[in-house]
Protein backbone atom coordinates (compact mmCIF):
# COMPACT_ATOMS: atom_id res chain seq x y z
CA UNK A 1 0.00 0.00 0.00
CA UNK A 2 1.27 3.79 -1.11
CA UNK A 3 0.45 4.99 2.31
CA UNK A 4 2.96 6.58 5.46
CA UNK A 5 2.62 6.64 9.48
CA UNK A 6 3.50 9.59 11.39
CA UNK A 7 6.41 8.36 13.79
CA UNK A 8 8.81 10.53 15.56
CA UNK A 9 7.80 13.83 13.41
CA UNK A 10 8.98 11.74 10.31
CA UNK A 11 6.65 9.52 7.83
CA UNK A 12 8.30 6.19 7.01
CA UNK A 13 6.74 4.89 3.77
CA UNK A 14 5.10 1.47 3.76
CA UNK A 15 6.77 -0.82 1.29
CA UNK A 16 7.34 -4.75 1.54
CA UNK A 17 10.76 -5.32 3.62
CA UNK A 18 12.27 -7.17 0.95
CA UNK A 19 12.58 -4.24 -1.60
CA UNK A 20 13.84 -1.82 1.53
CA UNK A 21 17.17 -0.69 1.26
CA UNK A 22 19.10 -2.66 3.58
CA UNK A 23 23.10 -1.38 5.16
CA UNK A 24 25.34 -3.53 3.68
CA UNK A 25 23.71 -4.64 0.34
CA UNK A 26 25.68 -5.04 -2.54
CA UNK A 27 25.67 -4.26 -6.25
CA UNK A 28 27.71 -5.16 -9.43
CA UNK A 29 27.58 -1.16 -10.19
CA UNK A 30 26.88 2.08 -9.25
CA UNK A 31 24.10 2.07 -11.85
CA UNK A 32 22.27 -0.70 -9.88
CA UNK A 33 22.46 0.94 -6.96
CA UNK A 34 20.77 3.77 -8.10
CA UNK A 35 18.00 2.04 -9.48
CA UNK A 36 17.25 -0.05 -6.68
CA UNK A 37 16.76 3.25 -4.79
CA UNK A 38 14.45 4.73 -7.80
CA UNK A 39 12.48 1.56 -7.31
CA UNK A 40 12.33 1.34 -3.79
CA UNK A 41 11.01 5.46 -4.06
CA UNK A 42 8.80 4.25 -7.18
CA UNK A 43 7.02 1.78 -4.80
CA UNK A 44 6.83 4.57 -1.62
CA UNK A 45 5.30 7.07 -3.35
CA UNK A 46 8.00 9.51 -4.08
CA UNK A 47 10.92 10.81 -6.36
CA UNK A 48 14.48 11.18 -5.71
CA UNK A 49 17.34 13.30 -7.36
CA UNK A 50 21.48 12.13 -7.21
CA UNK A 51 23.15 14.21 -5.02
CA UNK A 52 26.80 14.99 -4.46
CA UNK A 53 29.73 12.60 -4.90
CA UNK A 54 32.92 11.84 -3.90
CA UNK A 55 35.71 10.55 -6.45
CA UNK A 56 38.79 8.56 -5.45
CA UNK A 57 42.10 10.96 -6.50
CA UNK A 58 44.03 7.82 -7.45
CA UNK A 59 41.65 6.95 -10.38
CA UNK A 60 39.18 9.63 -10.23
CA UNK A 61 36.47 6.66 -9.74
CA UNK A 62 33.26 7.38 -7.27
CA UNK A 63 33.95 6.23 -3.69
CA UNK A 64 30.60 7.66 -2.48
CA UNK A 65 27.19 8.53 -4.22
CA UNK A 66 24.27 9.98 -2.53
CA UNK A 67 20.54 9.54 -3.53
CA UNK A 68 17.98 11.55 -1.52
CA UNK A 69 14.82 12.38 -1.44
CA UNK A 70 13.57 15.13 -4.25
CA UNK A 71 12.58 17.39 -0.97
CA UNK A 72 15.51 17.47 0.43
CA UNK A 73 17.22 20.84 1.42
CA UNK A 74 15.51 23.84 1.26
CA UNK A 75 15.74 26.37 -1.76
CA UNK A 76 17.02 29.55 -1.02
CA UNK A 77 14.36 32.66 -1.25
CA UNK A 78 14.69 33.75 -5.09
CA UNK A 79 14.80 37.81 -5.51
CA UNK A 80 11.24 38.93 -6.61
CA UNK A 81 11.43 40.25 -9.97
CA UNK A 82 9.79 42.75 -12.02
CA UNK A 83 9.82 41.09 -14.87
CA UNK A 84 8.83 37.58 -13.07
CA UNK A 85 5.11 35.95 -14.32
CA UNK A 86 5.02 33.00 -12.16
CA UNK A 87 6.57 31.87 -9.20
CA UNK A 88 7.86 29.05 -8.49
CA UNK A 89 6.35 26.46 -5.95
CA UNK A 90 7.66 25.29 -2.69
CA UNK A 91 9.25 22.08 -3.71
CA UNK A 92 11.98 21.43 -0.97
CA UNK A 93 11.19 20.66 3.00
CA UNK A 94 14.45 19.24 4.70
CA UNK A 95 13.81 16.10 3.91
CA UNK A 96 16.47 13.59 5.06
CA UNK A 97 15.44 10.47 3.61
CA UNK A 98 18.50 9.15 1.43
CA UNK A 99 21.25 6.39 1.08
CA UNK A 100 25.07 6.66 0.39
CA UNK A 101 26.45 4.31 -1.90
CA UNK A 102 30.49 3.54 -1.02
CA UNK A 103 32.74 1.78 -3.28
CA UNK A 104 35.00 -1.56 -2.08
CA UNK A 105 38.25 -0.68 -2.38
CA UNK A 106 39.60 -3.87 -3.65
CA UNK A 107 36.77 -4.29 -5.83
CA UNK A 108 34.39 -2.88 -8.58
CA UNK A 109 30.99 -2.85 -6.39
CA UNK A 110 29.22 -0.96 -4.07
CA UNK A 111 27.28 -1.11 -1.15
CA UNK A 112 24.88 0.02 0.97
CA UNK A 113 26.39 2.45 3.49
CA UNK A 114 23.87 4.63 5.00
CA UNK A 115 20.17 4.50 4.65
CA UNK A 116 17.72 6.82 6.57
CA UNK A 117 14.01 6.17 5.57
CA UNK A 118 11.98 8.63 7.06
CA UNK A 119 10.53 11.70 5.28
CA UNK A 120 9.65 15.31 7.24
CA UNK A 121 6.76 15.73 4.63
CA UNK A 122 3.58 13.34 3.60
CA UNK A 123 4.18 10.89 0.96
CA UNK A 124 2.18 11.19 -1.79
CA UNK A 125 -1.28 9.28 -1.67
CA UNK A 126 -2.44 6.43 -4.01
CA UNK A 127 -4.66 8.44 -6.13
CA UNK A 128 -2.16 10.74 -6.64
CA UNK A 129 0.94 8.04 -7.40
CA UNK A 130 0.64 7.97 -11.02
CA UNK A 131 2.23 11.52 -10.85
CA UNK A 132 5.30 11.10 -9.17
CA UNK A 133 8.61 10.92 -11.42
CA UNK A 134 9.42 7.68 -10.95
CA UNK A 135 5.98 6.24 -11.98
CA UNK A 136 6.41 8.22 -15.47
CA UNK A 137 7.41 7.09 -18.24
CA UNK A 138 7.36 7.95 -22.23
CA UNK A 139 6.64 4.00 -23.86
CA UNK A 140 6.83 3.82 -27.75
CA UNK A 141 3.34 3.24 -27.69
CA UNK A 142 3.00 7.08 -26.01
CA UNK A 143 5.47 8.36 -28.88
CA UNK A 144 3.46 6.68 -32.12
CA UNK A 145 0.50 7.77 -31.08
CA UNK A 146 1.74 11.66 -30.37
CA UNK A 147 3.11 11.40 -33.64
CA UNK A 148 0.28 10.06 -35.51
CA UNK A 149 -1.85 12.63 -34.04
CA UNK A 150 1.18 15.31 -34.63
CA UNK A 151 0.33 14.46 -38.37
CA UNK A 152 -3.23 14.84 -38.30
CA UNK A 153 -2.70 18.18 -36.68
CA UNK A 154 -3.48 17.11 -32.73
CA UNK A 155 -2.22 18.62 -30.53
CA UNK A 156 -0.38 17.15 -27.24
CA UNK A 157 -2.98 18.33 -25.21
CA UNK A 158 -5.55 17.29 -26.87
CA UNK A 159 -3.98 13.89 -27.78
CA UNK A 160 -3.33 13.19 -24.38
CA UNK A 161 -6.95 13.76 -23.54
CA UNK A 162 -8.20 11.36 -26.11
CA UNK A 163 -5.24 8.30 -24.84
CA UNK A 164 -6.93 8.97 -21.23
CA UNK A 165 -10.54 8.02 -22.55
CA UNK A 166 -8.44 4.87 -24.63
CA UNK A 167 -6.95 3.47 -21.41
CA UNK A 168 -9.70 4.28 -18.83
CA UNK A 169 -8.63 7.38 -17.03
CA UNK A 170 -5.57 9.52 -16.17
CA UNK A 171 -4.11 7.11 -13.66
CA UNK A 172 -3.09 4.50 -16.37
CA UNK A 173 -1.68 7.17 -18.68
CA UNK A 174 2.02 6.78 -16.63
CA UNK A 175 2.58 10.20 -18.34
CA UNK A 176 1.34 13.86 -17.69
CA UNK A 177 0.41 16.18 -20.51
CA UNK A 178 3.88 17.67 -19.55
CA UNK A 179 6.14 14.66 -20.93
CA UNK A 180 3.59 14.73 -24.10
CA UNK A 181 3.80 18.51 -24.61
CA UNK A 182 8.02 17.79 -24.12
CA UNK A 183 8.17 15.22 -26.67
CA UNK A 184 6.21 17.01 -29.31
CA UNK A 185 8.29 20.09 -28.89
CA UNK A 186 11.49 17.74 -29.14
CA UNK A 187 10.03 16.29 -32.74
CA UNK A 188 9.42 20.21 -34.01
CA UNK A 189 13.22 20.92 -32.88
CA UNK A 190 14.06 17.39 -34.23
CA UNK A 191 12.51 18.28 -37.66
CA UNK A 192 13.18 22.58 -37.44
CA UNK A 193 15.53 22.89 -40.81
CA UNK A 194 14.15 19.68 -42.74
CA UNK A 195 10.31 20.46 -43.04
CA UNK A 196 10.70 21.62 -46.73
CA UNK A 197 12.32 18.20 -47.55
CA UNK A 198 9.88 16.38 -46.02
CA UNK A 199 7.54 17.77 -47.94
CA UNK A 200 9.03 17.37 -50.91
CA UNK A 201 9.81 13.57 -50.45
CA UNK A 202 6.13 13.31 -49.50
CA UNK A 203 5.07 14.61 -53.06
CA UNK A 204 7.74 11.77 -54.35
CA UNK A 205 5.95 9.27 -52.74
CA UNK A 206 2.62 10.08 -53.77
CA UNK A 207 3.95 10.58 -57.75
CA UNK A 208 5.46 7.23 -57.67
CA UNK A 209 2.02 5.67 -55.93
CA UNK A 210 -0.11 7.91 -58.66
CA UNK A 211 1.40 8.52 -62.13
CA UNK A 212 -0.75 11.29 -62.83
CA UNK A 213 -0.12 13.35 -59.50
CA UNK A 214 2.58 16.61 -60.69
CA UNK A 215 4.40 18.93 -58.36
CA UNK A 216 7.12 21.31 -59.46
CA UNK A 217 8.78 23.47 -56.99
CA UNK A 218 11.60 25.87 -57.19
CA UNK A 219 14.23 27.11 -54.42
CA UNK A 220 16.97 29.81 -54.41
CA UNK A 221 20.67 29.90 -54.31
CA UNK A 222 21.03 28.83 -50.56
CA UNK A 223 18.57 26.03 -51.63
CA UNK A 224 16.01 27.23 -49.59
CA UNK A 225 12.14 26.36 -50.80
CA UNK A 226 10.73 29.41 -52.39
CA UNK A 227 7.52 28.50 -54.28
CA UNK A 228 5.67 25.26 -54.85
CA UNK A 229 2.67 24.50 -57.43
Amino acid sequence: PLCAANIDNEWIPSCPTHLKPVVGIKFDTLQQGISFYENYARLSSFDTRLYSAKKRKSDGKISLKYCVCNKEGFRETPRLQSNCKKKRPITRMGSNARITLKLINDQDNYIIFSFHEGHTHPLTTLNSAHHTIQSRNLTLAHKKYIMDNSRANIGATKSYRLMKEHVGGYQNMAASVTDFKNFQRDIRKHIRGKDAQMLIENFKRKQQMCSSFFFKYEVDDKQHLIRIF
